[in-house]
């Protein structure tokens, strides 16, 4: 692995976007995951630090830049380490939630 970049699936996988790298591949090769806002369909394509992904997930949209790589798939406090969430998620993002009536 070039320490400057990872293949696209993989990263989705070990980040845990995708419950399998299978699943991963599937998701780059429907057009479901663009890099700086242009569609991907090659799930071999390097990401580096500093990308900017949506993904059109099942359960939600999310805009994510990539920050680190990892090694293979570790729990969900580790996969959260390799992005942040920009839009779209819970971690910084203010809840869109409405607000609880009061009185």
């Amino acid at each position: 692995m070039r320490d400057d970049r990872q293949r696209l699936d993989k990263w989705l996988w070990f980040a845990r976007f995708a419950r399998t790298r299978p699943a991963a591949v599937q998701l780059v090769e429907d057009g479901h995951v663009r890099i700086a806002s242009k569609r991907v369909e090659n799930p071999a394509l390097g990401v580096k630090p500093g990308d900017v992904l949506t993904l059109a997930l099942p359960h939600a949209t999310l805009v994510v830049r990539v920050t680190a790589f990892a090694e293979r798939r570790g729990s969900y406090e580790q996969a959260q380490t390799l992005y942040e969430v920009l839009s779209g998620g819970e971690r910084g993002v203010p809840s869109l939630a409405p607000e609880e009536p009061k009185g």
